[in-house]
This record gives structure tokens, C-alpha cells and sequence, in this order.
């Protein structure tokens, strides 16, 4: 009989160590039965509009996500169908023309902030996993990786932190921990729960 396809979520505030957690995950596990996908990639088609437009976007919002195409692509992994990513590019906040082909697996993990707001995709989920990491480290966390690697300047993402990042975490993200089968303390280092999730990862695999 055909073995179903795994769904992994992992969701929590930004910069919390998810990225890192699925990472590890990948790295450590070795497996071509494994893949991951962000939900950053599904942050909505924004072509139409001018770029300060876009700027004003508030991408904290469930509303920024398409999530009904996130959804469609689950549908299809669980088909065992290939399915394309969009790429966003957050230089011009905005999906690139390009896409990620990826092909079915045994375990898919999705990461990303607004995975258990959703009801139908957190219930798709096999595994939920919500990374529980204080604020003011995932604030330090957000500034060095948007200004290393997202072209962003000190002012903005302080600016946007206070006008949106924590205040969607305090209405959406937080809450949809309840959700989750397992909170991780810590970040995505935490050598105890990388392992115990690799144990039941391994047990799905085989």
C-alpha cells in the first residue's frame, strides 16, 4: 500500500528559529524522503501595485498570504504530484517570475508565522510544532538577517517591528500556539527537541 506523505508545520513568532530548526532537520536526517518549503514563498501576488504600496503592506497579516494556493499545494503533495513554489523576493516585495520545483516526498515541513492561524492548513498537518522564543531575541535576530540580507536599514525595521510585527504576533501568532502538538523552547538549537522530532521524523519515514 502506498505510505501517505507526511505534513510538518512549524510556526512562531519571526526569527524564532524555525528556518534553523527545518534546516537542521534536513541536514542531520540526510534524507531524499525529506523537503521543506517556507510560507514566505505564498506572500500574494503584488505586481499590480506601485512599490510604496507594497512598502505599506502589512506582511504579518493572514490576509498577506495566499494561503488557499498553500492549501492547494498540500492537497497535491498528499496526490503525490509536483508541485512550483513561487520565490518571493523581498528586495522588491514582491514573487519573483520564477519558481521551485518540488517533487513529492515522505515528509514535507513548512515553516513560517501564520501556519496555524489557518484552520484548514493547520488541521492538514500530521505534526505542528510552534517555536517558543522570546521577542526581544527574535527582534535582535530580524534586524541582523533583514540588514545582511534583505537590503533593509535599521530605521525600517525598527519602524515596521513596532507597527506590525508584534502587534500581529500578540493577535494571530501567539494564540495559534495552542494549536501546536509540541512548543520548543529555546530557538532552533534546541538539542533535545531536534532530536526527539528526528526520532518520530525517522518513524514516519520507515
Amino acid at each position: 500500500m502506498k505510505q501517505k506523505t507526511i505534513l510538518v508545520g512549524i510556526a512562531g513568532a519571526s526569527a524564532s528559529g524555525k528556518s534553523l530548526l527545518a534546516e537542521t532537520l534536513v541536514e542531520e536526517l540526510q534524507s531524499e524522503h525529506l523537503c521543506v518549503i517556507s510560507e514566505d514563498s505564498y506572500y500574494k501576488d503584488q505586481t499590480e501595485l506601485s512599490m510604496e504600496d507594497r512598502i505599506r503592506t502589512n506582511y504579518d497579516h493572514p490576509e498577506s498570504m495566499d494561503h488557499d494556493l498553500l492549501l492547494e499545494h498540500m492537497k497535491t503533495l498528499r496526490k503525490d504530484q509536483s508541485i512550483e513554489v513561487p520565490i518571493y523576493d523581498y528586495t522588491q516585495h514582491n514573487r519573483s517570475k520564477e519558481t521551485r520545483h518540488i517533487n513529492p516526498a515522505r515528509v514535507v515541513i513548512f515553516e513560517g508565522i501564520l501556519l496555524f492561524t489557518n484552520p484548514e492548513i493547520r488541521n492538514a498537518f500530521d505534526l505542528r510544532f510552534f517555536m517558543d522564543t522570546p521577542l526581544d531575541i527574535c527582534l535582535i535576530r530580524r534586524m541582523k538577517r533583514d540588514i545582511l540580507n534583505r537590503g533593509r536599514d535599521v530605521d525600517s525595521v525598527i519602524k515596521q517591528y513596532l507597527e506590525t510585527v508584534r502587534p500581529m504576533y500578540l493577535q494571530f501568532i501567539e494564540p495559534s500556539r495552542q494549536h501546536a502538538d509540541l512548543i520548543i523552547p529555546h530557538g532552533g538549537k534546541n538539542r533535545i527537541a531536534i532530536d526527539l522530532i528526528k526520532t518520530k521524523v525517522l518513524d514516519l519515514i520507515h
